[in-house]
This record gives C-alpha cells, sequence and structure tokens, in this order.
C-alpha cells in the first residue's frame, strides 16, 4: 500500500482521538483522490494586490473587500502594513463589512524579523508578532504569514530583488546564529498563537526562509501545531515545483503570484495546473490567495488572475 502524506495521517488521527474512535486509520487512494476532487478550491485575494505600496485609491481595506467581493472571490487576505486604523471599533466594522459581502477573512500577512543580533530589537519583533496575532484574533482570521527576517547587508529591497533574494550574512556573525533567534522567537510567539487560535505560517520570504530547507528546518526544531507554512508560489526563482512541494504537507495556505503586465521586480511563467496537481497531491484544502505583483491595472489583472487560477484549479 503506497504510505500517506503526513497532512493526510495527522488529519486522520487526529479526527479520530477527538471523537473517540478507533477504527480503519488508512483509507484507499482511491478514496482519498475522490475525496479531494469532490471540494471546489476556495480563492482568496491579498489586499496586497490592490496597494501594492503605491496604488492609494485602492489601499482603503473596505474598498478591497467590496472589489474582491464583486468579483467573485471566496475570501480576503489582509495585508497588516496596508491598515491605517486598528483600533478595535475598525477592526470590527472591517469584520462586519467582509461578512455582509459573503468573504471569509482567512489571512494576515504580517512583517517581522528576528535576524538581528541585538537582543532587544528582536524582543520588539516577538511584542510586534504578538501584538499582531491580537489583531488576527479580534478579526476572526485564524491563520497568519510570518516572516524569518533578513540580515539587512542588502541596501534596500530593491537591491535584495536584484540579487536575486541572496544577501551575506553580517559580518562576524554565522548563519547557525540567525537559525537560533529565529526558533526562539517564533517559540516565544507561540503561547499567543493557542491562546488566540491563529495558526501562524512560516513563508518562503527571502532571509532564512529563502529556500525549501531552511524554512523547514525552523519548522520542524519547533514541532508545534500552531507554527506551519505558507506557500508563496513566486518566491522560489529557481525549480520552484520541487521547491514548493518539500513545504506543501505543511502548508496553511498558499500565495499565488500572478505578473500581468510584467513583475515588478521579476517575471517568473509559473505552470498553476502543475501546482493544482501538487497541491492536491497533498491534500491541500486551503485557500489559495492571490497575489498580484505586476505592473497592469490592477482593476484589470485582478478579475484576470482569478479566472487563470479557476482554470487552472479546474483542470
Amino acid at each position: 500500500m503506497k504510505a500517506i502524506n503526513r497532512r493526510h495521517a495527522l488529519l486522520t488521527t487526529g479526527s479520530l482521538l477527538s471523537a473517540g474512535l478507533m477504527g480503519p486509520m488508512i483509507r484507499g487512494n482511491q478514496n482519498d483522490s475522490a475525496d479531494v476532487s469532490k471540494r471546489r478550491q476556495r480563492f482568496a485575494v491579498s489586499t496586497y494586490s490592490f496597494w501594492q505600496f503605491k496604488n492609494e485609491d485602492l489601499r482603503p481595506i473596505e474598498t478591497c473587500l467590496d472589489l474582491a467581493a464583486e468579483w467573485g472571490f471566496d475570501g480576503v487576505e489582509i495585508l497588516e502594513m496596508q491598515m491605517t486604523d486598528t483600533s478595535p471599533g475598525a477592526l470590527q466594522k472591517l469584520k462586519q463589512r467582509a461578512f455582509v459581502n459573503g468573504l471569509d477573512l482567512c489571512g494576515f500577512s504580517t512583517h517581522q524579523g528576528w535576524v538581528n543580533p541585538d537582543p532587544a530589537v528582536r524582543k520588539q519583533n516577538t511584542e510586534k508578532t504578538i501584538r499582531s496575532m491580537e489583531l488576527a484574533y479580534q478579526l476572526g482570521i485564524p491563520t497568519m504569514r510570518v516572516n524569518t527576517g533578513r540580515w539587512g547587508t542588502s541596501g534596500n529591497f530593491d537591491e535584495l530583488m536584484a540579487n536575486r533574494g541572496i544577501e551575506p550574512v553580517l559580518e562576524g556573525y554565522t548563519e547557525e546564529q540567525g537559525f537560533e533567534w529565529v526558533i526562539q522567537g517564533l517559540t516565544d510567539c507561540l503561547p499567543t498563537a493557542e491562546k488566540c487560535g491563529v495558526t501562524l505560517g512560516l513563508e518562503n520570504h527571502w532571509g532564512l526562509g529563502r529556500t525549501p530547507e531552511g524554512v523547514m528546518r525552523i519548522v520542524k526544531a519547533i514541532n508545534s501545531p500552531w507554527l506551519k507554512t505558507t506557500l508563496d508560489t513566486g518566491n522560489f526563482l529557481e525549480d520552484p515545483y520541487d521547491r514548493l512541494e518539500q513545504m506543501a504537507d505543511d502548508a496553511v495556505l498558499v500565495q499565488a503570484k500572478t505578473y500581468y503586465g510584467g513583475g515588478l521586480w521579476y517575471t517568473l511563467e509559473l505552470d498553476y495546473p502543475r501546482i493544482a496537481a501538487l497541491l492536491r497531491k497533498h491534500a491541500f484544502h486551503g485557500y489559495v490567495s492571490l497575489e498580484f505583483e505586476g505592473k497592469a491595472d490592477p482593476r484589470k489583472a485582478i478579475p484576470q488572475s482569478l479566472a487563470m487560477l479557476k482554470d487552472a484549479f479546474a483542470s
């Protein structure tokens, strides 16, 4: 019998234990395939797709929610840096607006970085991440994108992209130390993640998360149900499919990049039917969240991207 994958084993075991049942713990491969094929893939859109740090008329989260609903998305992933008001009242209004629009708030994309030799800086990033989890909880968002952070030896993000995401280790320190800092920082966040019911998804997002080996080293070292992975289809510049597959069993959210009009930093020709098949193979049932990162008008490119993704995942 072909071995079941890790995700299927965890889901099956958890269901049986919760119900207090003992019974067959391995389902036939044919039934697994049938079950997966019956589930409609749900699509979200990141508010980053609208704003892109430059389109101020599309920055309001309310505008993003309204357009996402109009264009047929199932959910929205909010970019924390895009928010201009995080007061309790403002958060509840956003949650209500999503509900009225028939949308799930399915993801919270945040920024932090523990790749820093200064303990005070690392502590600040832990505290910031805890605050972000509390915001996600107030919004009813179940998963939050987190990053390792970077060494900061690139002049700016444009320079980092020009170097294909590669930057030298800070002089006087080692990559091994960087991993230790990140693992400790994320570990310190886990009590809040569990309390808030917010699963952290470590993204392949430059720094020590530039490679699948780096991401999985951290996830496996911590070994917690509250730390999984967020897959970004556009952040592996070489051999993306094999690299995405290394993270797929632990994925809680997939960010699907598109580049209509040419990419803001680079353009990848991604085979989305292949990515869809890869995700089905690993029994991924979560949201696929569009991250449009092209130069075309978002009002045209976002609906175009959704149509493309729907076709790819239906094939």
